[in-house]
């Protein structure tokens, strides 16, 4: 009977674009774990732990005996990059010695993880294998940061991002669509659209701010003022996302499944192609294909 080379402690989690990569545990749950608006490390069983390096290395060593040529390693869960630089060069190090096809690697980062991290850490995992750093930036709009508890402002995202761009690294950013409810929604698209402005992400992709478990445990944090955007609402927002943004090659993404409407473009070449499918969307609904609410199901 066949077996997978990991023991997971669920739920796991990975960006979608890392379907085809191998998921390997270096941490357990989130180092901050404390953002009102995420679910996904809030179990018992995800309570933040790095992992033994001797743990670590025998799932590396188990998986190159069971699977082969593994070309792309994600490191779970929520911020690898909150171990210290050389422990993460002795990962990177096992894996290229483990997986001769070795392309890429990458992980979740959050920005705060990068404070105590010089531009000099960061090229040295880069040469020993480390390309993709995804962040989630959420917002770029202190209020909205300190509503959601996030525990990061506009300089502390800031800084992280063009550190990594320094580095030679790839970023991905995410962005969540109506996190700002109805009262803060268009501080959140402009504040947002300029930090994406100053930092220049190789890929951006949004999100819509969803709340499978209930909104009480955001609203805590968030207030009792916030009025969770309508489909109409989400649409004028990610309009004046756009129309704020001036990127120069940055591949967008609004494809997730919390998404209404589906969206994919290079920015700046199709910014006004991306404005045209939204403003379809706003006065015609009708005329563009939009998910459905059981499509949008997380």
């Amino acid at each position: 009977m066949y077996s997978f080379p990991i023991d997971y402690v669920e739920p796991v989690f990975r960006p979608p674009s890392e379907a085809k990569s191998l998921i390997l545990p270096v941490t357990n749950g989130c180092s901050w774990n404390k953002c009102t608006f995420c679910e996904m490390y809030t179990q018992p069983q995800k309570k933040f732990r790095a992992r033994k390096a001797d743990d670590v290395r025998q799932d590396i060593e188990s998986a190159a005996k069971s699977l082969g040529g593994v070309k792309r390693v994600f490191l779970a869960d929520g911020d690898a990059m909150v171990l210290p630089t050389r422990r993460l060069l002795e990962i990177l190090g096992e894996l290229k010695a483990a997986f001769p096809e070795l392309q890429r690697v990458s992980s979740y980062c959050l920005p705060r993880n990068l404070a105590k991290k010089t531009v000099e850490d960061l090229i040295q995992l880069r040469e020993s294998g480390l390309d993709i750093l995804y962040v989630g930036m959420e917002s770029g709009d202190d209020e909205v940061l300190q509503r959601i508890n996030k525990g990061e402002t506009w300089e502390s995202t800031r800084s992280a991002l063009l550190k990594i761009r320094e580095a030679g690294l790839t970023s991905s950013v995410m962005v969540l669509n109506g996190l700002g409810g109805e009262t803060l929604s268009r501080q959140h698209a402009i504040n947002t659209a300029t930090l994406c402005n100053e930092t220049q992400p190789d890929y951006l992709s949004t999100l819509v701010v969803s709340f499978p478990q209930g909104e009480e445990r955001f609203r805590e944090g968030f207030g009792e003022d916030f009025v969770p955007l309508s489909q109409q609402g989400l649409f004028e927002e990610i309009r004046t996302f756009l129309e704020h943004l001036e990127l120069e090659r940055t591949v967008f993404r609004s494809d997730h499944a919390s998404n209404y409407l589906v969206l994919k473009g290079n920015l700046g070449r199709d910014k006004q192609k991306l404005l045209d499918q939204v403003n379809l969307a706003i006065t015609n609904p009708g005329a563009v294909p939009l998910r459905t609410e059981w499509q949008r199901g997380l």
